[in-house]
């Protein structure tokens, strides 16, 4: 077999074909990673072992779609007593049989959360909706006020009859908080019995969970300590709320299943997750040095760059590896949608720096669109495969990595089997460069960095209501960095709660 065939991959089965004989690699390199390592922890992963070390955690998201495959009979059960629970309690909803405290049909649900508590779900929505008998998602995903309003604006009088859905594993998350904060306050001005159209999913004990049972929510669902919220669409983060969109999440959880069969294989060259994996390492030397451009010729696809850059670099971009030693790994992901991005950065792709390989995702189908010839024999969808095969020509004759994953459809089944992809691509990269892909600390490093700020903040307001001071006594008195300190201050101008006069800053008068 030459070269050429090794780095083209068919499903035996299906119309999936991972085409990577354009990433200019060779064979033999590919040979020489470190696979057995590589292959070894994806085994330990689901087989329950304690892969997440610093965390003390098991790795559980791929039995998710297969709970025959958790290494205990009570996760196995909590895995099918969750999809179940789901799939009852939205069938209710969708028929009316669960109704809004107004006595109305629930129409809309709107979810709260943020990372991996709304990336997945919005994917999902996005490519899917709307549905018959689905109901109409929208997303509260950050702290940003008029964003919140945006939403709560768009929904009006409808927010009566929508299905608040807040999901936060550890029932902390601080922009989660505030949204419910912010929707809760609106719906009680409106005269909502809102804890009776609320719904969480949390872990079990937290303080969401904790508050959801206090005040009576209308349903909990478990979210598991060994599920991150990069890998949690497969469970009641993405069930949830797909289910109530009317989306078939039986046939998503079957694609990632059967995605999952094909990449267990402990050979590069017949799964294409490894080979995935890879020409990832190759193409970056091991470090990330080149970024990945994810391209999906398909609009239902545009959020798929947003989902791949949590779930690759936020398990990739680690400064240590399993053994403490400092290694600045990580993998840069963006990207949009073809052909769009054709009139936008392809022109640097290829003839700019040489800094990138480019990601390809071909849907051979047109979906629900109009088939109808348009002009010279070709539809809509036949210039759309010609501008991603023209383009992928173009950066193939100038030298220009990039690799083409082809499916047949956008459905749910087969989204399910991309998701399963990537995840699987994510972990043998990890096991490959030695790093440790499903804890986060610099997450965590950048919410305590948060806390502080917010500590400052309050420390300056106080100061305010002394008398007037300039940007540097406030810097000198609390040990502060003075941009830091003018940003608290111009922030507090721009809300009405303090003046500026000069270079001074004084309290808003009352």
């Amino acid at each position: 077999m030459g070269t050429h065939d090794v780095f083209q991959m068919f499903h035996p089965r299906g119309p999936w074909c991972l085409d990577a004989s354009t990433m200019g690699l060779d064979a033999a390199a590919m040979d020489a990673l470190a696979w057995s390592r590589a292959f070894e922890e994806m085994a330990a992963v689901e087989a329950g072992e304690l892969v997440n070390s610093d965390e003390g955690r098991q790795v559980g998201h791929y039995w998710l779609r297969d709970p025959a495959r958790a290494p205990t009979m009570g996760q196995a059960q909590a895995i099918g007593d969750s999809e179940q629970d789901i799939r009852s309690f939205a069938e209710d909803i969708r028929s009316g049989k669960i109704r809004a405290p107004n006595g109305q049909a629930f129409t809309d649900v709107l979810q709260i959360g943020i990372g991996g508590s709304a990336l997945g779900p919005q994917l999902l929505v996005d490519a899917f909706q709307p549905v018959a008998g689905g109901l109409r998602l929208h997303f509260v995903d950050n702290t940003d006020p008029d964003g919140v309003e945006r939403i709560l604006a768009g929904l009006g009088e409808q927010l009566k009859q929508t299905l608040v859905v807040v999901v936060s594993k550890s029932g902390g998350t601080v922009e989660t908080r505030n949204g419910l904060d912010l929707v809760s306050r609106r719906m009680q001005r409106m005269g909502c019995k809102w804890t009776r159209q609320s719904v969480a999913v949390t872990g079990q004990g937290s303080a969401l969970d904790q508050r959801a049972a206090v005040e009576g929510w209308l349903q909990r669902f478990p979210m598991w300590d060994w599920i991150g919220g990069r890998t949690s669409v497969t469970g009641a983060v993405g069930l949830l709320p797909g289910a109530l969109a009317g989306i078939d999440m039986t046939a998503f959880l079957a694609g990632a299943r059967e995605m999952d069969v094909w990449t267990r294989s402990a050979s590069w060259r017949e799964n294409p997750a490894a080979m995935l994996a890879g020409c990832w390492h190759l193409a970056g030397g091991g470090r990330g040095d080149r970024a990945m451009v994810v391209i999906p010729y398909c609009d239902r696809l545009v959020l798929l760059s947003r989902y791949l850059q949590q779930l690759i670099m936020e398990s990739i971009g680690k400064r240590l590896d399993r053994h403490g030693e400092e290694v600045f790994q990580g993998l840069t992901v963006y990207g949009n949608k073809g052909a769009t991005d054709q009139h936008a950065y392809v022109q640097q792709l290829r003839d700019g720096r040489d800094d990138v390989f480019v990601q390809f995702i071909q849907v051979l189908g047109d979906g629900r669109g109009d088939s109808e010839v348009l002009r010279d024999g070709a539809n809509a969808g036949d210039f759309l495969q010609g501008f991603l095969l023209g383009t992928r020509r173009a950066l193939r004759e100038d030298g220009r990595p990039c690799l083409t994953l082809s499916v047949g459809e956008v459905d749910p089944h087969t989204l399910g089997g991309l998701v399963a992809l990537f995840e699987r691509a994510v972990g043998l990269y990890a096991g490959l460069v030695g790093i440790n892909a499903y804890h986060q600390p610099g997450v965590e490093a950048g919410k305590r960095a948060a806390q502080d700020v917010l500590g400052l903040a309050e420390r300056i307001r106080l100061a305010l209501e002394d008398e007037p001071v300039t940007v540097d006594t406030l810097a000198a008195t609390f040990e502060a960095d003075a941009v830091e300190v003018w940003s608290i201050l111009e922030r507090l101008v721009a809300t009405g709660r303090a003046t500026r006069d000069g270079d001074r800053y004084g309290e808003a008068s009352l």
